[in-house]
């Protein structure tokens, strides 16, 4: 029994030998081709990898390069630069790019930065979160010029309860409501604040103080007139 069984499986070895060389000698071509496909394919994944991971690397650099001409006041050159990255970057830095050049743009001319992040709030590529902070920075530099009531209902807008940005929302609203002297809306927007359990702490804080201003009342300033000033103390030699 054991040499039959023997003998069967030296019978199926030497098929199973056959069908490949005739497999190999029928598709061999195909064979090699695909062997050499496949190591180059795995190769220029890789190769790609690399070539991104430097990229990625240098247009960091760039960034934090313009990153520093910003904070030192060379706006020009920030722009510049944060350009350059905005057309060449990868997909994620030329993003970035764009929110600081609108940021630098907004420091020297608030409409041009508000139009600036009004286009990446339009942007559907940039995501819900990044495009609604467009928004929100948009309203922040239309407040004090002559779109500020459009600015105020895209506020209110953010600040419902489920906004991303609702608690900054929230706290410029309350701002400028105390600032023209509406202490009962200021008051409102202070409390929803207040009750919002996500509030976080620095703004909690900060809503004490406010609150205070609020229980105040309103504040008169008048105008700081000579005959009104204290007199000048005595020279002393």
């Amino acid at each position: 029994m054991a040499e039959n069984n023997e003998f069967f499986r030296e019978v199926d070895e030497d098929y199973r030998r056959d069908r490949f060389i005739q497999i190999w000698k029928r598709y061999n071509a195909l064979i090699i081709a695909g062997a050499i496909l496949l190591v180059a394919g795995v190769g220029g994944w890789n190769y790609w990898r690399h070539a991104e991971l430097v990229r990625a690397e240098t247009t960091s650099a760039r960034f934090d390069t313009a990153n520093r001409l910003a904070k030192d006041g060379k706006t020009a050159e920030a722009e510049r630069d944060f350009a350059a990255i905005q057309a060449d970057g990868p997909a994620g830095y030329a993003l970035l790019a764009r929110f600081r050049n609108a940021a630098e743009t907004g420091k020297r001319d608030a409409a041009a930065g508000a139009a600036a992040y009004d286009a990446l709030a339009a942007d559907k590529g940039a995501g819900d979160a990044l495009r609604d902070l467009a928004r929100l920075r948009a309203a922040l530099l239309r407040l004090d010029g002559s779109e500020a009531d459009a600015a105020l209902s895209q506020l209110q807008g953010m600040a419902s309860p489920t906004g991303t940005f609702r608690h900054t929302a929230r706290e410029m609203l309350g701002l400028t409501a105390l600032r023209k002297g509406d202490i009962e809306g200021a008051g409102r927007w202070f409390d929803q604040i207040a009750g919002d359990n996500d509030t976080p702490q620095g703004l909690r804080q900060r809503v004490e103080i406010y609150a205070a201003l609020v229980a105040g009342g309103a504040v008169t300033v008048t105008e700081a007139k000579p005959e009104n000033a204290a007199p000048l103390p005595p020279i002393t030699r």
